[in-house]
């Protein structure tokens, strides 16, 4: 059986973050992180090896066969743990990773190469469900996790004290929302530019609710995506090598580009994977 592979996905709750402070220029994230071919594992033995090209040689072959959206997936089930780890190693860890926190648990991590994924089920007693590798722009479990977890509309309460623009933001998102159709531009909610108070943001929270699927991008600075319980409506927080939040948005879209890779990425991998195929 072959072994889970970490994921640090940290959840962070919108309006967890101070408000009120002088509006001040968004300071740089930090580093953009940039491609570095995964390094050989020492001491891995010839037949994993071997096991592991074999697989990403089809796997590219599927790539270039079925395309960015054709949704490539290969199962690791059935091959033993030393080339398991081997196709881990070969494969490396990308920018982003997620959680889908349904039955069984998903868990997804992007490789080295943009566009690839790796993405593991867990049942309740940790046991692994499904492992496999993915092409495209996101593992397909995210899409599937949408309609199953996103489960109601905003709800309308009596307002509670302090708010400014909560109940106008939220009735906005609503709207969006439910004139929302797959591939329109994303509507952007941002609160670090808008007149907001911390009442408003956990109000527009609270009203909002949780969806099942968290998603950390770290390619520069850190983006922290958590699903909502409305369909399509997304918390999306950036934040500096430092950890401070410096972009607090919501957007309205089937999944939030920073989350995505790009089709020209997708083809860079192809052109990667085959080199370091080659000088493995």
């Amino acid at each position: 059986m072959s072994r889970p592979f970490p994921i640090p996905v940290v959840a962070l709750g919108p309006g967890s973050q101070p408000v009120g402070e002088p509006l001040q220029y968004i300071a740089a994230p930090g580093e953009m992180s940039v491609f570095h071919p995964p390094v050989r594992r020492e001491g891995a033995s010839e037949a994993a090896i071997a096991g592991a090209k074999r697989l990403l040689s089809e796997l590219v072959l599927r790539m270039e066969r079925d395309g960015f959206h054709g949704g490539t997936r290969l199962s690791l089930v059935g091959l033993d743990q030393e080339t398991v780890g081997q196709v881990n190693e070969m494969l490396g860890f990308g920018e982003v990773s997620a959680v889908i926190r349904t039955d069984p648990v998903v868990h997804i991590q992007e490789s080295a190469f943009a566009g690839v994924w790796r993405v593991q089920s867990l049942d309740e007693h940790g046991v692994i469900a499904s492992d496999d590798v993915e092409a495209g722009p996101i593992a397909r479990a995210v899409f599937g996790a949408l309609g199953s977890c996103a489960v109601r509309e905003p709800r309308f309460e009596p307002a509670m004290p302090n708010l400014m623009n909560g109940p106008a933001i939220l009735r906005e998102l609503q709207h969006a929302a439910t004139s929302y159709r797959d591939g329109d531009d994303a509507h952007v909610v941002n609160f670090t530019l808008l007149p907001v108070t911390q009442e408003d943001l956990e109000y527009i929270d609270a009203h909002l609710g949780r969806g099942c699927v968290t998603i950390l991008s770290r390619g520069y600075g850190n983006c922290r995506i958590t699903a909502t319980a409305v369909p399509r409506v997304w918390w999306v927080q950036y934040f500096n090598s430092m950890d401070k939040l410096i972009l607090n948005t919501i957007e309205v879209v089937t999944v939030p580009a920073v989350a995505l890779a790009g089709a020209e990425d997708f083809t860079d991998s192809i052109a990667r994977l085959r080199q370091c195929l080659e000088t493995v």
